[in-house]
């Protein structure tokens, strides 16, 4: 019988050793998605994004690359700033984690 008929997604993960990673990765995913969106929505271009983060193009070609996960906070902020947005960090409660 298969122990994971009636698992979550998220059990098989941390199961695995993989959680957080693949959760990296899929906050990557939409942080680059939106700032593409804003890009879209303002008409600016990777160039013109470049000039307004002083830094190159290569530099947001990495931050719009959903597939590599390092950004870092100095950076996203940097490209917020750029397309007229601010970013919120929070931490959230881990659901089903025992924090007593």
């Amino acid at each position: 019988m298969n122990r994971h008929i009636g698992s979550d997604l998220d059990d098989f993960l941390a199961e695995q050793g993989l959680g957080e990673e693949v959760s990296a990765a899929a906050l990557k995913r939409v942080i680059a998605w939106q700032i593409s969106e804003a890009m879209r929505l303002q008409k600016v271009t990777k160039k013109a994004l470049a000039e307004r983060m002083y830094t190159t193009r290569t530099a947001v070609d990495r931050v719009l690359d959903q597939n590599d996960p390092g950004m870092t906070i100095a950076t996203l902020t940097s490209a917020a700033r750029a397309l007229g947005q601010r970013v919120k960090v929070r931490l959230v409660p881990d659901i089903g984690v025992d924090n007593s």
